[in-house]
């Protein structure tokens, strides 16, 4: 897909994920690599119907008790839904826009039939999309939806965001308790995203935009609606970190936090990153490496 000078192209066959999304032939987040298949080497993938971590793929709604594939190699639970390593099929592609869609009919871990859609639009100074959840059964079930993003990072990259709050993770990487929004760093304020250490926590009362400003001159602006955290993932040492519109917390489902979605309705998230191109002498040269 291309507007102006920004261009994007997508995996409908790999978890419906973002392979690339570029401005004047500078990449803006993480690249695919060519031939990539794998979900987790792309540039973004969609979270549905759940975001994030399910304790050991365990949970019970409406008095049943389920379980889940672990889904994550040999990490201990499941995680971000099915949509990421699902085929989608595209429809209404145009030179500037598609959609995509993910069908499930129900099975042993997850019983309710649900349709997820996509839909990707450029112009010539933002991305946009959307994903939405359709409960295609006759009773209610949980549902959750977030986008996960690679953004680049060098030396300079800065983020700021403001939040209420941040849940504090144990070992394993589910919440275990909630703290001041600045314990692992003040992000209300530009600051160095790059460091030695993990960051993987979400980030509760999350109230947009969160602002990336490179060392490059190009400034993302991300905003999001129906996304009540921003989960944020720094490995360390990186030059790449996640900033995830997520509609609920990592194991929501266990703790009573879940949305719950009637039978018939559909829910709701979207993502919008706005470019802006602080340093106009940015050349295919300058791009982060």
């Amino acid at each position: 897909m291309r507007a102006g000078a920004l261009e994007a192209a997508l995996s409908p066959a790999a978890g419906g994920s973002l392979l690339w999304l570029a401005l004047d032939g500078v990449d803006l987040l993480r690249r695919a690599p060519d031939e990539a298949t794998d979900p987790l080497a792309m540039a973004s993938f969609p979270l549905v119907p759940y975001a994030n971590r399910i304790a050991d793929g365990r949970f019970a709604f409406a008095g049943r008790s389920h379980q889940l594939p672990r889904n994550f190699g040999d990490h201990p639970h499941s995680i971000h839904g099915f949509g990421w390593q699902a085929k989608w099929t595209a429809s209404g592609t145009a030179p500037s826009s598609t959609r995509l869609t993910h069908m499930h009919a129900g099975d042993a871990g997850w019983p309710w039939s649900y349709r997820a859609e996509q839909h990707v639009m450029l112009t010539p100074s933002q991305m946009f999309m959307s994903l939405s959840l359709f409960n295609a059964g006759d009773t209610p079930m949980p549902a959750g939806l977030g986008f996960h993003p690679y953004f680049l990072a060098d030396a300079a990259t800065t983020i700021r965001f403001d939040a209420r709050s941040l849940w504090l993770s144990t070992p394993d990487m589910l919440p275990d308790r909630e703290a001041a929004a600045d314990m692992l760093g003040d992000w209300s304020r530009p600051a160095i995203v790059r460091g030695d250490t993990l960051v993987d926590n979400a980030y509760a009362g999350w109230t947009g935009p969160a602002i990336v400003q490179r060392g490059d001159g190009l400034r993302l602006t991300v905003s999001a609606t129906g996304a009540d955290f921003l989960h944020v993932y720094r490995p360390p040492a990186s030059n790449d970190f996640c900033l995830e519109p997520v509609s609920h917390m990592p194991d929501a489902i266990n703790r009573n936090a879940m949305p719950v979605l009637p039978p018939g309705d559909t829910a709701r998230l979207s993502m919008t990153i706005a470019i802006d191109k602080i340093n106009q002498t940015l050349s295919k040269s300058d791009g982060i490496a």
